[in-house]
């Protein structure tokens, strides 16, 4: 009776431990509304890639040239590897530094996810 508790103490254990962590995630990363800047006329959106996006979710005006920025700080893992399908982007970002991502006009309402080529890590950049 024993041997059968173990593999069921193990399931329980890493099933909380799983919760945890997506609990987490869900909540960090959230954006504050300082990461959205107007220069000569453009919105800057800029995003931080390392084990994950951050912030994870943006608010950015609608009908306006945007331009998002990705910025990378010693980054080796999946986030890396970034994907932008409505944008039909895909790239591999240098470990450190930063890359410009032209963003067509967005109508209000519209969204556009990014996330990395496995789909662990993502953000959204929401126009209104």
């Amino acid at each position: 009776m024993k041997s059968s508790l173990v593999p069921i103490s193990i399931l329980i254990a890493s099933l909380l431990i799983v919760g945890v962590i997506l609990f987490a995630g869900e909540n960090s990363g959230d954006n504050a509304g300082n990461n959205v800047s107007i220069v000569d006329g453009k919105q800057i959106i800029e995003i931080d890639a390392k084990g994950g996006y951050n912030p994870r979710k943006t608010a950015a005006k609608a009908d306006i040239p945007t331009v998002l920025k990705i910025k990378t700080s010693g980054t080796f893992d999946c986030s890396s590897a970034l994907v932008i399908p409505s944008l039909g982007y895909r790239k591999n970002l240098p470990p450190s530094g930063e890359i410009l991502v032209d963003i067509p006009l967005q109508k209000a309402g519209s969204a556009i996810q990014g996330m990395c080529a496995m789909g662990m890590y993502n953000f959204t950049l929401d126009f209104n």
